[in-house]
């Protein structure tokens, strides 16, 4: 529906490691909720809640130091619902200089319009 947006971008800090020096996939998947709310909210002037993320399946591991980016495009919008897609891609800096781009994983994140008690309204009035 809509074109990609880079809705986030940041570096991995230690804070965001385990023990194997990897990052926690429960940070990436944080901030896919947080870039998918901030796809809604570019979009439309409403208060979103997340109602379901699908399948979220990591191909690849996220470094220490990696600059993510969380790139967004809105995929459906229903009657109170709001589907985005979520694409999530690092930034590698070699040794020599080099630079290397990797997909780490994609979702689709269903979001819900809500009124200021909780209650589903419509996406577009």
């Amino acid at each position: 529906m809509t074109e990609r947006f880079p809705a986030i971008r940041l570096t991995m800090l230690p804070k965001d490691t385990n023990a194997y020096g990897t990052i926690f996939g429960g940070v990436i998947l944080s901030y896919i909720d947080l870039a998918g709310g901030i796809e809604c909210r570019r979009q439309w002037p409403k208060k979103f809640v997340t109602k379901a993320m699908h399948e979220v399946v990591f191909v690849a591991p996220v470094y220490l130091g990696d600059l993510l980016t969380f790139y967004t495009r809105t995929l459906r919008i229903g009657n109170t619902s709001i589907t985005v897609a979520v694409e999530v891609e690092v930034e590698r800096l070699g040794l020599q200089g080099t630079k290397e781009t990797v997909r780490v994983t994609e979702a689709e994140v269903i979001y819900v319009s809500v009124d200021a008690n909780g209650q589903p309204v419509p996406v577009r009035t």
